[in-house]
């Protein structure tokens, strides 16, 4: 059973990767009431430093690491290390807050986007373990939260345009890499993606299923019907594009009664995690680039309905990858650990 406390003993498990540097990066912004934060990584990383806020920490290799005085440990270094360790951390009694896809599809594991399903969190005591939705799937469900509530959503029809991040810090290198050698027209070399992405979209993101879709696009099927509602219909497309942080999305909803733009729009401007950006006249709208990196917020735009049907609305999405879309979202459910039972 998690203790509230005045402060905390923390750790980061692949805290070398690039969404583990994003969650030390937010503990601190965000002062988190800590005793202590421990780095950690794998037996190669061992004796490697980390920076967290002014401090630089020593890494700390997991292969005999013992979780009995961690209070949370963040997991977000892979489903291989999540299925090993994660167990562990939690039978030593640390709340693992796991930012793989290793235990989202766990019926007595709970899937959490703060902003969307809190009372979610709760459900970790059967097993100490909380797991992290998909990045796509975070931000698509922050922005239609507010739809579902005032007009139920039916059907979701959505298309991802998904920065190479994605892929972690060597889908970033080989965006860099085969960039540098377009440019200096030297042979382009693919080892993370199955074809060039410099300057080229892929319309394939993790791994093809029988059904003929990708993983990335059942991803955000199963998690938004048990998110959202388990009787959304969830069609999706996950394309990855040579854009190197902030995913976007185009998305078309259906809802059972005609929709409302001013409405809609009203809700969006009094959600602290959306931010409305929608003046088209003025070629104002969230890009990647812009908004999607190094930002917290969600941000929509396009909002439009369809040209035969009150009750379908057209969105844009944007949002950083890698901090809300993986580190913020699971800091913000250590913060609703952190507030107790209320």
């Amino acid at each position: 059973m998690f203790k509230v406390k005045d402060k905390y003993n923390i750790a980061i498990v692949g805290a070398t990767g690039i969404v583990g540097e994003s969650l030390l990066d937010i503990i601190s912004s965000r002062k988190l009431p800590i005793e202590n934060i421990i780095a950690i990584a794998s037996k190669r990383s061992e004796g490697n430093k980390v920076k967290f806020g002014n401090q630089l920490l020593d890494i700390i290799a997991i292969d005999d690491y013992d979780f009995k005085d961690i209070d949370i440990a963040f997991f977000s270094a892979g489903s291989s290390v999540s299925q090993q360790y994660a167990p562990i951390a939690a039978k030593a009694g640390a709340v693992v807050i796991d930012n793989t896809s290793e235990f989202r599809y766990v019926d007595d594991i709970p899937l959490v986007v703060p902003e969307v399903n809190p009372d979610a969190i709760n459900k970790y005591k059967k097993t100490n373990i909380i797991a992290n939705p998909n990045c796509s799937t975070i931000q698509m469900l922050v922005a239609l939260k507010p739809i579902h509530d005032r007009y139920k959503i039916l059907s979701i029809n959505v298309c991802t345009y998904q920065a190479v991040s994605g892929s972690g810090k060597k889908g970033v290198d080989e965006l860099l890499e085969q960039s540098h050698s377009y440019m200096n027209q030297q042979e382009i070399k693919s080892s993370i993606y199955p074809k060039q992405i410099a300057f080229n979209v892929i319309p394939f993101v993790d791994s093809f299923c029988e059904n003929g879709y990708t993983k990335e696009e059942m991803k955000m099927v199963w998690e938004t019907q048990k998110i959202l509602d388990k009787d959304i219909k969830v069609n999706a497309t996950a394309v990855r594009v040579p854009v190197l942080i902030g995913h976007s999305e185009s998305v078309t909803i259906e809802t059972e009664s005609p929709i409302s733009i001013e409405d809609i729009k009203s809700d969006f401007k009094n959600d602290n995690g959306v931010e409305l950006i929608d003046n088209p006249g003025n070629d104002e709208y969230p890009t990647a680039f812009v908004d999607g990196h190094g930002t917290d917020k969600v941000y929509v735009g396009r909002i439009r309905k369809s040209l035969d049907n009150d009750n379908i609305l057209n969105i844009w999405i944007v949002a950083d990858n890698v901090r809300k879309g993986a580190a913020l979202n699971s800091v913000q459910i250590a913060e609703q650990l952190m507030k107790g039972d209320k």
